[in-house]
Order: C-alpha cells, then sequence, then structure tokens
C-alpha cells in the first residue's frame, strides 16, 4: 500500500530532521526529489563513523535517511538556479526544509512567494524553535533542543543528570511530527491544499514528556531524574541476574503478584511494606534489594522466559549489534538491503519504518544517492534540452 503515491515532495533539508520527515514520506509512497548545494551537498553526506564513505560524500549518517530518493544540485545562490528551482516548485506537492527562519525569505524563496507559484503547495518548515517566539533566530542542534527542553535533566539518576538521550531524539521527533504534519495536510479534500506547516522541535519533543509535564502541572511535582526507575510504578526498572540485567515492568497489581509466585517471594503481598502500589513506589529501595538477591540465582534468559510465561512483561538489556541480529527483526522486515550501491561500492544495511500497512513492511526501491545523481534526468523531465542542461554546469547554476 503506498498511500502518497502520486505526490511529489522537494527535500530541501539537511543532516536529519528534514531528511528523516522526507524519508518517512518516499516510504509511503511518495516521490522524493533531494535538492542538495553543488559540490557538497548535505552535510550528513561528510558525517559517520567511516571516513572513506564521509570522503565519497556517502557517509554512514546520510545513508541512514535517504534511500527512496532521488538527487540534484542546484545553487540557490544564482538567478538561473532560482529560476530551475521555481519550476520545480510549480510541479511539487509539498517542500520540506529545515533552514533557520528568515533563510528562504532571504533568497527570495519564502512562503508567500512559492505559494503564488504554486497555490497548492505544502511548505513544511522545521527548526528549533519554530518561526515564531523571542527564541526564532537561534542555530540549534539536537542536544541544544534536549537541553532546554528538559529532557536531558530528567536522564540518568541523582549522580549523572543531566545526561543527553543516546541518539538525536530531538532531531528524530521533529522530523516524524512533521511527515505526521505533512501527512495531515495531504488528505485534505476539497478546495486548495496549500498549507505552511511550522514544526518546532523544541515543541515536538515536550510534546512527547506528557507524564512528566502533567505531573509538573497537574499533581505539582516537579520531574527527577530516576536513572532505571519508573516514577509511575514499582518494581518497574532494571534488576541484576546472574549474568547480566533484565528489564522488568510488574506495574499491575496481577503482574507483581505473579512475579512474586515466580519468584518464590509470595509472602511479599502480605507485608504491608509492598502490598499496593502506592506502598511500593514508597520502599521502592528495599524492594529492589529483595528482588536483586532472588534475580541473581538465574540468567537473565531463564528470567526472561518465565515471568513472560505468566504475562508479567520483562526483557534484556542489549546492544544496539544484539537488538539488530533479534529474529523479530528479521521477521517483520524492518531492515532494507541494498546491493553494491553507486557512490559506496559495497552492499547497505538501513532501517525502515517500523510499520506494516496491510501486513506488508514499507519499502523503496533506491538506495540513497550520490550526489546529484539525477540532475539531468530531473532536468530533462522539466523539458530542459541538454544544451541548456550545459549551459547550467557552465553558470554554476547546478
Amino acid at each position: 500500500m503506498k498511500s502518497l503515491a502520486g505526490y511529489r515532495v522537494l527535500d530541501l533539508s539537511n543532516v536529519l530532521s528534514g531528511p528523516f520527515c522526507a524519508c518517512q514520506l518516499a516510504h509511503l509512497g511518495a516521490e522524493v526529489i533531494k535538492i542538495e548545494f553543488p559540490i557538497r551537498g548535505d552535510l550528513a553526506r561528510q558525517l559517520g563513523l567511516d571516513i572513506e564513505l564521509n570522503q565519497k560524500l556517502m557517509g554512514a549518517t546520510f545513508l541512514a535517511q535517504n534511500s527512496g530518493k532521488r538527487s540534484i544540485t542546484i545553487n540557490l545562490k544564482t538567478a538561473e538556479g532560482v529560476d530551475v528551482f521555481k519550476r520545480l516548485v510549480k510541479t511539487a506537492d509539498v517542500l520540506v526544509e529545515n533552514f533557520r527562519p528568515g533563510v528562504m525569505d532571504r533568497l527570495g524563496l519564502g512562503y508567500e512567494v512559492l505559494r503564488d507559484l504554486n497555490p497548492n503547495l505544502v511548505y513544511c518548515a522545521i527548526s528549533g524553535f519554530g518561526q515564531e517566539g523571542s527564541l526564532k533566530s537561534r542555530p540549534a542542534y539536537d542536544q541544544i533542543i534536549q537541553g532546554m527542553s528538559g529532557t536531558m535533566n530528567i536522564t540518568g539518576d541523582k549522580e549523572s543528570a543531566p545526561l543527553r538521550v543516546g541518539y538525536p531524539i530531538a532531531d528524530t521527533i521533529g522530523g516524524l511530527t512533521a511527515a505526521f504534519a505533512v501527512s495531515a495536510a495531504l488528505a485534505q479534500q476539497g478546495g486548495k491544499r496549500g498549507t505552511f506547516i511550522d514544526v518546532s522541535m523544541l515543541e515536538s519533543v515536550m510534546c512527547t514528556m506528557g507524564f512528566q509535564i502533567s505531573n509538573y502541572f497537574n499533581a505539582n511535582t516537579e520531574p527527577q531524574a530516576m536513572g532505571n526507575e519508573n516514577f509511575t510504578s514499582s518494581p518497574s526498572g532494571t534488576f541484576k541476574t546472574s549474568n547480566g540485567q533484565i528489564n522488568i515492568a510488574a506495574n499491575k497489581q496481577e503482574q507483581f503478584e505473579a512475579m512474586c509466585q515466580v519468584l518464590g517471594l509470595n509472602e511479599l503481598l502480605e507485608n504491608p511494606k509492598f502490598a499496593t502500589r502506592e506502598a511500593r513506589l514508597e520502599n521502592r529501595t528495599e524492594l529492589s534489594e529483595i528482588l536483586n538477591s532472588t534475580l541473581k540465582t538465574r540468567s537473565t534468559d531463564e528470567w526472561t522466559e518465565l515471568l513472560n510465561n505468566v504475562g508479567v512483561p520483562c526483557g534484556p538489556i542489549l546492544t544496539v549489534a544484539e537488538a539488530l541480529a533479534q529474529p523479530q527483526i528479521a521477521e517483520r522486515g524492518m531492515v532494507g538491503t541494498y546491493s553494491d550501491v553507486p557512490g559506496v561500492g559495497r552492499d547497505i544495511q538501513i532501517t525502515r519504518t517500523g510499520i506494516k500497512l496491510d501486513g506488508k513492511a514499507p519499502t523503496v526501491d533506491n538506495p540513497p544517492p550520490m550526489l546529484g545523481e539525477h540532475t539531468d534526468e530531473i532536468l530533462g523531465e522539466l523539458g530542459l534540452t541538454d544544451t541548456e542542461i550545459k549551459t547550467l554546469k557552465e553558470q554554476k547554476a547546478i
């Protein structure tokens, strides 16, 4: 099922939030054209832990969120390049960019200008703080947003907080929020579809912090860094086993009772310190010590099987490599493989969307593109002749 088939998206964004948004749209069937500045292109092309790939402008960071796209280079600082870009805009349904507010206006390509060219254009602008407010002009990367959203302050424990989340969660959530908003705009029925979407990464992240923020607003409780503990339930956290650690989330009363039976700790059910949710929260440290003493008698795999069999949510703590090696990942088609990728010179693997539509994981046919790989092809589709394309190259417009 390709729900966005027939829609054309212009991806004018860099690094993660915008490219991740456009990548989701590509997997849902949209045609995505990645517009990059000549010579260097998207900064992500130079980012990653494989230096050779960075030098080839096919960095591992770039590969992660650019499959299913075609790449065209356009120099928007030339009049000829602007003309080409405007011709593309007339053919598009969506434009995604993640510049600081005002950059597109300074290029003479702001929403008002592009709307005159294409009244139905869905224009999605992703920025650190949004298009309005006192912070709108500030530069922002993922870590800046993690810090200013309160995320870092509640990550880790009392000794280690504030800590950055281990992957760029603010960029990723910003991109997902944008993809959601774009899809909603495209779903409008009847009349003009043209819409300006203003995505604030700061607000996107804070929107996902509902538990913590609601408790601050409505329960007069300041959110705290609690490490691997769950502030709403106990036992719900990380425990020691004979060969490592295990996560257990016995959040419901029946789950706590089932866990006690499996661990041979039925006496806890009669102990007023642990008989109720509220009592367990108040005595969580003592309860964790008791559970750790028993859990250390068997391996993580043994406890995982025993507890899951009685409906107690639990699981091992895996490395990224171990997580990817789980049969569950392969069984659901989460990872796509591209053979002998141009510009890379070898096979690559990339994760997909994490969803299934009518039982099938959305896929894209093409690997991440080389810089400008499809420039001539796309310009030809716009009606430009080989001579005109050659002239644009001589003018350094593409």
